[in-house]
């Protein structure tokens, strides 16, 4: 029980990494809030399956490329709760499109969920930490594309190096207060946001031969490590990147 008795809240958990992560942190003993968009029966049915384990839930929409929403989250989800002791800053999208032709507003809009949505969630949930005063953990959901580019990502990975660096700046803004922040930088996970692009026979069997474990990830491939920064087990770690990709990134020949 990693997290008997602390309350975590992740973005964009109505599906993928981040409802994998918030099932899994009821599983070791968390009470969890959800913010999700456009998926409600997602959500609620993740409210479901954690208050079945036993935990108390609450699901809250908004778009978090929103900073009152992060603000209104961050409330609603501490006073249901109680408390905040981890924030999952999970919530991203990533609609391919070639580079020459981006349309301006395609660019903006995955700026404005994938990094600014990112840096309020981390900013409100901080406040409400040192508020509290006993410190915390924020994990933040990045991507092997913060290392790496990609042809039809030109406007996604900048957003993911941004998080990473995020991460290791509001280590050191906030160690003084007891909050550590660190960042998970998952590889090739089969989600929604890439599930048409590896719907392509050709593109899946290049991307799962390239990975040295031979498959592609799953989502809850993402939860033992996101839970592990979350934990006290991570209690000196603070600042790092933790590589989940199934050994891709080291496979260059």
């Amino acid at each position: 029980m990693l997290l008997d008795g602390k309350t975590v809240l992740v973005t964009g958990a109505s599906a993928g990494i981040g409802r994998a992560t918030a099932i899994g942190a009821a599983r070791q003993g968390a009470d969890v809030a959800i913010n999700y968009l456009g998926d409600p029966s997602g959500a609620l049915s993740a409210v479901a399956e954690i208050e079945a384990l036993g935990r108390r839930a609450i699901a809250i929409a908004g778009d978090v490329a929103d900073e009152a929403v992060a603000k209104d989250f961050i409330a609603r989800a501490t006073q249901a709760l109680g408390k905040l002791d981890v924030l999952v800053s999970n919530a991203g999208i990533c609609p391919f499109h070639s580079f020459l032709d981006m349309p301006a507003e395609l660019f903006e809009r995955t700026m404005r969920v994938n990094l600014h949505g990112a840096f309020y969630m981390t900013q409100a949930a901080a406040n409400q930490m040192v508020a509290q005063g006993h410190g915390g953990a924020i994990v933040a959901i990045s991507s092997i594309s913060a290392l790496v580019g990609g042809e039809f990502q030109s406007h996604y990975t900048p957003t993911k190096a941004g998080v990473h660096s995020l991460m290791q700046s509001a280590a050191i803004a906030l160690g003084r207060h007891g909050i550590r922040c660190n960042s998970i930088m998952p590889g090739c996970v089969e989600t929604d946001i890439n599930r048409e692009d590896l719907s392509d026979p050709q593109k899946r069997s290049y991307m799962t031969h390239r990975i040295p474990l031979a498959r592609l990830g799953a989502p809850e491939d993402m939860v033992g490590p996101i839970l592990f920064l979350s934990s006290d087990l991570a209690a000196y770690v603070t600042g790092a990147a933790l590589l989940v990709d199934g050994g891709l990134f080291v496979n260059l020949q």
